[in-house]
């Protein structure tokens, strides 16, 4: 009996891209990260390296790597930061994972899963960076109540990410190479 597949092998192939590209873009976009928000306090609402993380994962569709993708970025985002060292490793790394998976699955050159991958991947994140800095690191002043107004700033920083990883996103696809 034949098989029939709704998948088409382009959508199947995992991206290489090379080791300049997969270094340097991250690392710009985690400088950037560090360096704008003192400059313009308003961007520090975007999350460059949270872009670079589901880029990368998306791109070579192995949640393994996804997850070290995000490990990595995130740990040095920790080291940058004023974040305990581990808070960004950990929640970069779930969303690398949970991206890879997906990106496998679906495909993902539509600007729309993109769109809608990296709104949910932001709110994991934030979600997680919550959970961990309010009942691990046990920090009372993280609070998740409306009143003081988290939800809707995690809904605006989700929407915001968006926006700026549509564009970064075709960008970085020039990089893209295929086996």
């Amino acid at each position: 009996m034949a098989e029939h597949s709704y998948t088409s092998r382009q959508e199947l192939d995992q991206y290489y891209f090379h080791p300049v590209v997969t270094v340097l873009a991250p690392l710009v976009l985690l400088l950037l990260q560090t360096v704008l928000p003192k400059a313009f306090p308003r961007v520090a609402i975007f999350d460059l390296p949270l872009i670079a993380v589901i880029f990368f994962s998306v791109a070579r569709r192995s949640p393994i790597s996804g997850a070290f993708t995000g490990m990595f970025i995130g740990l040095f985002q920790d080291g940058l930061t004023s974040h305990p060292f581990g808070v960004w490793g950990i929640a970069k790394s779930v969303v690398g994972y949970l991206a890879a998976s997906v990106g496998f699955a679906v495909d993902m050159d539509n600007i729309v899963n993109r769109s809608v991958l990296t709104f949910v991947a932001s709110l994991i994140q934030s979600a997680i960076t919550f959970l961990i800095e309010r009942f691990l690191l046990g920090d009372l002043t993280v609070r998740f109540l409306p009143a003081y107004g988290w939800p809707l700033h995690e809904l605006i920083r989700a929407a915001v990410n968006t926006a700026i990883a549509i564009p970064l996103f075709f960008l970085l696809d020039r990089f893209k190479q295929r086996e």
